[in-house]
């Protein structure tokens, strides 16, 4: 009877790791119903990865379930309306849902972490039921859903953002702090108001149709920042002092004020082009350095760079409005030994007879880059030459 007492606590303590660990390690394992997925309920940690199967019409619920070692994936299951994990907490590679017709349900409520998120297609999906909030991934990617917030996915630290072509999303606030490679928002609704606090540094971040960018902690980027097709009025980077790469704002036409009062040095290429409501350039007071060119076009009155001490690309400054003061003082800025060292453009419209614009162009040595001739043409004589050779002569030296 003694030894009965340790064999009873031995097998409970068998069952208690049973219920710990299953799975098929490295494998995948392929759910047909609701029924498999219950039968997975005693795995706290699975071992391998799941995948819900094509043809599946159950709405699956992994309940149980607290960190899948592998993905779980689901892709073409054209009939599912729900999927969802009441104990997840951890994902350790890919969350992967492609091409869910009618799935308008994902209900996670402990999942904090995963590798990579891939929703593509699911045209059916509203929102997000992730209490606890989702705050480490390496790649999330988010295309063609029907998400009017990402509520539930409030990232720390990111490698690469992805989210496009999501026409009802309006809402993004995020506590990340940097992104490794990339961050990318375009066509998505065209009320998309978006909130990075934190946001301290990051490698590329490209914004496209959003209504407005609040990036007040972004201090560097390492490769290009640029913003295209946005409607907000304002963009304020108070704290950025350098961008390695290009920097652009084009097409934002609803923009009038541009402040980056910290910004010293942009190592690639500096645009600013086709914002119509953009007629002041005045908050960039510290700009010293452009590695790349400087190309401005739009309907400028004033444009005022009182630090630039280096740019070794070309200068073009393009308005159309008078800008003629401005022309004289950056081509006074320009030469092969001066702070403008590439091809200088200057143009602005012209008060000249009212004939249109009047450009002032000089080569990178500063010198006029359009000359004229005023002398006349001077007919050809031939010795000699009389009758018809001599006015063919006289007619072709004339012209």
């Amino acid at each position: 009877m003694a030894g009965l007492r340790y064999i009873a606590p031995a097998l409970a303590v068998a069952a208690g790791a049973a219920a710990q660990a299953c799975g098929g390690g490295s494998g995948t394992t392929t759910i047909q119903s609701n029924a498999d997925a219950t039968g997975l309920a005693n795995c706290q940690t699975y071992s391998g990865s799941i995948a819900i199967a094509t043809g599946t019409t159950d709405n699956i619920q992994l309940n149980g379930i607290t960190r899948i070692s592998g993905s779980l994936v689901a892709n073409n299951v054209t009939d599912m309306t729900s999927l969802a994990a009441d104990s997840l907490q951890e994902i350790g590679d890919e969350f992967n849902l492609n091409g869910l017709t009618v799935l308008s349900t994902l209900n996670f409520p402990a999942l904090k972490k995963v590798d990579t998120i891939e929703w593509i297609a699911l045209p059916a999906l509203q929102g997000l039921s992730f209490t606890a909030g989702v705050e480490e991934i390496n790649m999330l990617t988010i295309d063609n859903t029907q998400l009017g917030s990402l509520d539930g996915i409030n990232l720390q630290v990111a490698d690469t953002v992805s989210v496009t072509n999501n026409p009802y999303l309006t809402s993004v606030n995020m506590q990340l702090g940097n992104v490794t490679k990339s961050l990318t928002f375009g066509a998505n609704g065209r009320d998309l108001e978006i909130e990075f606090p934190n946001l301290i540094w990051a490698y590329n971040l490209t914004f496209r149709n959003c209504s407005d960018v609040s990036i007040p902690s972004l201090a560097s980027i390492n490769g290009s920042l640029g913003f295209y097709s946005n409607g907000f009025e304002s963009l304020s980077a108070p704290n950025l002092t350098s961008v390695g790469g290009s920097l652009s704002f084009v097409s934002c036409e609803a923009v009038t004020n541009i402040t980056l009062p910290e910004l010293t040095t942009v190592g690639g290429g500096f645009q600013i082009a086709n914002n119509t409501a953009l007629e002041d350039v005045s908050g960039l007071d510290s700009l010293k350095t452009v590695g790349g060119a400087l190309d401005f076009v739009g309907p400028f009155k004033n444009v005022s760079l009182p630090d630039l001490a280096d740019v070794r690309g070309a200068f073009t400054l393009k308005s159309s409005q008078d800008i003629d003061d401005a022309c004289s003082h950056f081509q006074s800025l320009s030469g092969q030994s001066n702070v403008i060292k590439g091809t200088f453009t200057c143009q602005g419209e012209s008060h000249d007879e009212g004939t249109g614009s009047n450009s002032s162009t000089s080569t990178s040595s500063g010198s006029s880059g359009s000359q004229s001739s005023s002398s006349a043409a001077i007919p050809m004589l031939i010795p000699g030459a009389t009758g018809v050779l001599g006015v063919v002569a006289a007619i072709f030296g004339l012209l």
